[in-house]
């Protein structure tokens, strides 16, 4: 009880000294200029600040670029229309990267350059309809190439032209996993509708309707196989909330939504063994690999049994934030010869073998 008494007491004496030592400040510093108006000295020191804050932002982007400038960054490109969207994509960085540079640029210089000095007037303009011309046609400009170029771009990807005898496959989102449905022989996907759902003796996990006959050649798996060079035409659908299909490697994205059906069209161009063969692949696939090992490591310490070294593979995950288990929404996607491919559908059990 002492104890604690003493304690309290001195805790309260050093409040005491600290605040007569705060009184002591502000009389040393009652003959000091406490004005809240900016000075010459203190107008200098943030025009330098501003032009040392310029220095600091070009430094870090040097270095950025250095480090991590190398695009794209996930590797090639694997399909088709790949190559269209990272060349849009790099002139859309390129023209955001030189815009950024040369308006930091002006703005901290300006600032540097028209800081406050003692008996200088700031020159007011109330309007200069050159310059707001000059500011805004030039953005308008820029920004509908961007666009026309963008739309153009989408509407050629987007063709979904069946005279090209395209491979028809449904991608089944629902929390939290993919289903992917193959047309059959016939290319046509038999109807389906999500009352039809069946999980029991006789399951039905997609809801197709077991009495169209469009329906009875269609392939239900859940590794998406795709051959090299064949177009391939996706229809989207979701069972419960908003999902989004995204394969990177294919610069492929599309959002799954209830109640309708979304579509994209693409051409994969490079196997997933040549894929395995690219330079930065083989970079990714090792770095993984050395935190897999030093992982690995601990946990063998432990008594527990090491991480399986990673290999790479094409991958369809989800883009959208979908639930708490988002995180173990993805497919393997293998892309391979056409000979590999016919073999593997060869050995898939069609929906009307299964009834």
């Amino acid at each position: 009880m002492t104890t604690g008494l003493l304690t309290f007491i001195v805790l309260i004496l050093i409040a005491i000294a600290i605040w007569q030592l705060t009184k002591i400040f502000d009389l040393s510093q009652a003959k000091a200029d406490n004005s809240q108006v900016a000075n010459d000295k203190d107008n200098n020191i943030n025009g330098y600040l501003m032009m040392g804050f310029l220095m600091f932002i070009y430094v870090i982007t040097i270095i950025s670029f250095v480090k991590w400038g190398d695009l794209p960054l996930i590797g090639i490109s694997a399909s088709e229309h790949g190559p269209q969207i990272d060349t849009l994509m790099i002139i859309s960085l390129v023209l955001i990267f030189f815009v950024q540079t040369v308006t930091q640029a002006l703005l901290h210089y300006f600032a540097f350059k028209y800081r406050g000095k003692e008996g200088r007037k700031a020159l007011y303009y109330a309007d200069n309809d050159k310059l707001e011309f000059i500011w805004t046609i030039i953005p308008v400009i820029t920004l509908a190439g961007l666009i026309l170029y963008g739309l153009f771009t989408w509407n050629e990807i987007m063709d979904v032209n069946m005279d090209d005898d395209p491979i028809v496959i449904e991608l089944y989102a629902q929390q939290f996993n993919w289903k992917a449905r193959y047309a059959g022989e016939d290319n046509v996907l038999g109807k389906a509708n999500v009352r039809l759902i069946d999980l029991g003796d006789n399951p039905n996990i997609l809801g197709l309707d077991r009495e169209d006959k469009y329906a009875q050649d269609d392939v239900i798996t859940q590794e998406l196989h795709l051959p090299v060079g064949r177009k391939v035409v996706f229809k989207m659908r979701s069972q419960d909330v908003l999902h989004s299909a995204y394969m990177p490697h294919f610069r492929m994205q599309m959002n799954c939504v209830p109640g309708m059906i979304t579509e994209f069209a693409m051409t994969p161009t490079v196997t997933t063994e040549e894929m395995r063969e690219e330079p930065k692949i083989i970079d990714k696939v090792k770095r993984i690999n050395d935190l897999r090992a030093e992982k690995s490591k601990a946990l063998i310490a432990d008594g527990q049994d090491a991480l399986e070294p990673y290999e790479f593979d094409y991958l369809l995950l989800c883009n959208k934030i979908c639930g708490e288990s988002h995180y173990n929404m993805q497919m393997k996607v293998i892309v391979e010869s056409k000979e590999d491919y016919e073999k593997w559908m060869a050995e898939q059990e069609t929906f009307g073998k299964k009834k």
